[in-house]
């Protein structure tokens, strides 16, 4: 990867919390809230279908499939340098062969495809967070343990805590990825009880211990913020229908948090940040994302004129989900390359001082 070295730096912390945080929080707890005072009411069983499906819809064009977009610039700029043709072919190279082998691996096993897509979401959503944590200034992670726990709780928010609460709407989620390759999930383990419970228990167990261990490092403000956070996704998992919070989760939360980090990597996204504030950094990164962003919803709908599928919402959020999971292997070794690069920057740092 060719161009001038520079030092690589972290998000910058006032553009995580402005973004990457506040606007998440605010409609993480409006939808809690929401939900919870329909669910007294009686009214949750009346929601529309399309509403149901919205959030994953708009997931297309906003922030959800775009915050991978930029994949091809972002490993250079993480290194500190300028992206060449060379660096964008090879990622371009790397979200050809992994994803043609994990598009095989679905039409042959799609249970097993399924299931790791289940656990490579779960490791990307806990690597999110964490960068997060790390971006904004947080001593209580100071430790391989807590840094894992960490990972393994905040990416099992999403993925797990669902399926404890409404067993039968994720067991039809991912029953209907499975659908499309002409088989039947099973796996009546989701919705047995006891199961259910013992998960429900083990990742409860995995959270207080997580965050006990990063209080006795350090039970400051960050320490404060992570378990308020936490706790708040927790409560919204538990409360808020599956696609609905995840579809929200992975726009608003997830997405918003990485398209923060790509602004930390890209100098002209930095300096339009310096010279006209996060909007205008946003609208920076959101250009850079334009076209691979058009690119693959044509060739999402390509796919979806070639295999034939129905146009009922639940087959098209099938699709649509098996077609991020294919995108989703290549992008999380890309943003595991970048946690590398930057651990390797900030070790120089530590050692040059």
């Amino acid at each position: 990867m060719g161009g001038t070295h520079r030092t690589r730096d972290r998000a910058p912390a006032t553009l995580m919390l402005a973004v990457g945080c506040r606007p998440a929080w605010v409609v993480v707890s409006a939808l809690l809230l929401g939900t919870a005072v329909a669910t007294a009411a009686g009214a949750t069983a009346t929601l529309p279908r399309w509403l149901r499906y919205l959030p994953l819809a708009a997931s297309l064009l906003v922030f959800g499939l775009p915050h991978g977009a930029v994949d091809h610039l972002a490993p250079a700029r993480a290194a500190g340098r300028r992206p060449t043709p060379r660096t964008m072919a090879l990622v371009g190279l790397a979200y050809l062969l992994l994803g043609g082998v994990y598009a095989a691996l679905w039409a042959v096993a799609p249970v097993v495809a399924a299931a790791l897509f289940v656990g490579l979401t779960w490791l990307h959503w806990g690597q999110g967070d964490l960068y997060a944590l790390d971006a904004l200034g947080s001593p209580h992670l100071d430790g391989v343990g807590v840094r894992a726990g960490t990972v393994l709780v905040r990416g099992g928010l999403p993925m797990l805590v669902p399926m404890l609460r409404f067993p039968e709407r994720y067991r039809a989620v991912i029953d209907a990825w499975v659908a499309l390759f002409g088989r039947e999930l099973g796996a009546a383990w989701m919705v047995a009880p006891d199961a259910r419970a013992g998960l429900g228990v083990g990742f409860a167990t995995l959270t207080l211990g997580t965050l006990i261990a990063g209080y006795r490092r350090d039970g400051g403000r960050a320490w404060r913020r992570d378990a308020g956070e936490t706790l708040l996704l927790w409560a919204y998992f538990l409360v808020v229908p599956p696609l609905v919070a995840v579809g929200v989760y992975f726009c608003v939360w997830h997405s918003l948090r990485h398209v923060v980090r790509l602004v930390g990597v890209d100098e002209g996204a930095r300096g339009a940040l310096a010279a006209a504030g996060p909007v205008a950094a946003l609208l920076w990164t959101g250009r850079e994302a334009v076209p691979l962003t058009a690119v693959s919803v044509l060739l999402l709908v390509g796919v979806w004129v070639v295999a034939g599928v129905g146009t009922a919402p639940a087959t098209l959020a099938a699709l649509y989900l098996v077609f991020v999971a294919v995108l989703t292997l290549p992008h999380v070794v890309v943003v595991t390359w970048m946690d590398r690069v930057e651990r390797m920057a900030l070790g120089r740092r530590a050692a040059e001082q």
